[in-house]
């Protein structure tokens, strides 16, 4: 009976192993425009572009079967995620931005095999990767970046960080002021 209970533990601490081992998928994005019309407004709607950035975040994504979502107790945020978790049927889970360590580690421990959403902000986005161990991609998230995403792809210790942008674009190239001087 010892044996038997014995090797039902370590199977159990085997498949436990494995299961950290499966490749993580977590894409990580700033939430869309905000409406800035009211500056007081601590907690503001989307804006149009934010409204439309949020259709073009769904459709990007739509084909990745994400299995969470998860977004900060904040309006800008919770509407950035919702349309593909209203696409794909799923409920929006909110963390707390500040507790990004927290986070990224239950994920590793607990989601292997998983793809997941995290919404953030742009002073929370770069603090997001570095806390799964990847390399900020970018020194810096300016007001104006809302198009960038970044696709981590997390197996154990090792953290590969892809960065791309959906939507329209929101923030001006390097030297795009320069090639119209020129012109």
């Amino acid at each position: 009976m010892k044996k038997l209970l014995l090797l039902f533990v370590l199977a159990l601490s085997l498949q436990q192993v494995l299961y950290a081992q499966k490749t993580l998928k977590v894409w990580v994005v700033r939430h869309a425009e905000k409406d800035a019309l009211d500056p007081q407004d601590k907690d503001p709607d989307l804006s149009a572009d934010g409204a439309k950035r949020a259709e073009a975040l769904m459709k990007r994504l739509k084909g990745q079967k994400i299995d969470s979502i998860f977004v900060t107790d904040y309006k800008r945020t919770k509407l950035t995620g919702f349309p593909l978790a209203d696409r794909i049927g799923i409920s929006l889970k909110t963390y707390e931005p500040s507790k990004a360590s927290e986070l990224s580690a239950n994920l590793k421990a607990n989601a292997g095999g998983k793809k997941i959403l995290i919404v953030g902000h742009s002073n929370t986005v770069l603090e997001l990767i570095e806390a799964f161990g990847g390399k900020r991609p970018v020194a810096k998230l300016s007001d104006d970046d809302y198009d960038y995403i970044f696709e981590l792809t997390i197996k154990g210790d090792k953290v590969d960080v892809k960065t791309d942008h959906y939507g329209e674009e929101s923030r001006s190239k390097p030297g795009a002021e320069q090639k119209e001087m020129k012109m």
